[in-house]
């Protein structure tokens, strides 16, 4: 295997199996570079799939009816993705994948990924983990996402799309850190959050008087990422 796919298998729930059973699983995987802005699968998909995220970030998003999109998920080196579609019945994607930079996935076998399932306890150990971990985030954003104000769901996004492990590292209590840098446009947070670009606009002009965020032609600068982990907590007395 290629130094970078044993890097992404490193730090996600496959790094679990052993070795020859890791080898199996992966028989057949096929590696695709996908470039930026491309939708992967989308809403109402019908296929089997589980691919792993080698490198870049693909967001999963679900879109309304007036065509507004709200990111659910964003998924960096490490990330499966698709594994309910491996074993639930009658399953239709209910939501679509987007690279948002130019993405490396490892696509694996469907029918492979299942034989190994019933044939070695910890693949299906390292899948039911993957699965135990979606559940729970999806279940922490429902207060995120119905009762959140947009500039919290603003500074929840703005600390995803800043440099991995971020949130955890200012979550945990630390105040300093390396600037972080985000590379996105207005456009792209408002179809995250699912608002209005003039929203996004004000909300950024807020955050930059209050300190919290510098902007120019490069991208938004984090200055203070403490203050965004305040930001995020939807009910603060709780």
């Amino acid at each position: 295997m290629d130094a970078d796919v044993l890097k992404a298998i490193e730090v996600s729930n496959l790094h679990m199996v052993a070795p020859n059973s890791l080898g199996k699983l992966l028989a057949g995987a096929q590696r695709k570079d996908i470039p930026a802005r491309t939708v992967t699968h989308r809403e109402g998909d019908t296929n089997p799939h589980l691919e792993l995220v080698v490198s870049g970030v693909v967001r999963v998003f679900v879109r309304a009816p007036d065509g507004r999109t709200m990111t659910i998920r964003y998924c960096r080196t490490g990330s499966l993705l698709g594994a309910v579609s491996l074993f639930a019945s009658d399953f239709s994607l209910p939501a679509s994948l987007q690279t948002l930079t130019a993405t490396k996935l490892l696509s694996l076998s469907p029918e492979r990924v299942r034989h190994m399932v019933n044939e070695d306890r910890k693949v299906a150990l390292a899948l039911l983990e993957e699965l135990s971990q979606r559940v729970l985030t999806f279940i922490y954003q429902i207060p995120d996402n119905a009762f959140a104000s947009v500039r919290q769901r603003m500074a929840r996004h703005l600390l995803d799309l800043a440099s991995e492990g971020a949130s955890a590292h200012f979550a945990a209590g630390l105040e300093s850190g390396p600037e972080l840098v985000i590379k996105a446009s207005q456009s792209d947070l408002a179809e995250a959050v699912g608002t209005a670009r003039e929203v996004v606009v004000r909300i950024l002009r807020e955050l930059r008087h209050e300190g919290i965020v510098h902007t120019d032609r490069t991208g938004i600068v984090i200055l203070d990422p403490a203050r965004l982990v305040q930001e995020m907590r939807w009910n603060i007395s709780s």
